[in-house]
């Protein structure tokens, strides 16, 4: 049996963070702040989550997905970025 067994980097060292907004003009807010607040080159993406059981709109929350390949953003600077927008860092 070889002892040169590759070593295969499948990028796990990355992160996803999920900001959880109020609306969806908070989100947009902060989706349109984070480049350049913290520096992230890849365009964030919006998600509505609907809240279980409810059909109505006014019971939506909005999800900033960050993907942060590097694994470099501060948890807890996202986490006082949201809280600035009265949202959260959706901890995993």
């Amino acid at each position: 049996m070889s002892d040169n067994v590759p070593v295969i980097d499948e990028g796990l060292t990355g992160a996803r963070h999920i900001l959880v907004l109020p609306d969806r003009e908070a989100a947009e807010e902060v989706a349109e702040a984070l480049p350049e607040r913290f520096g992230i080159a890849q365009e964030p993406q919006l998600v509505r989550d609907v809240l279980a059981g409810e059909d109505d709109a006014e019971d939506a929350q909005w999800l900033v997905v960050i993907e942060d390949p590097a694994g470099g953003l501060d948890p807890a600077a996202l986490e006082a970025f949201a809280d600035e927008y009265e949202g959260w860092l959706e901890a995993e």
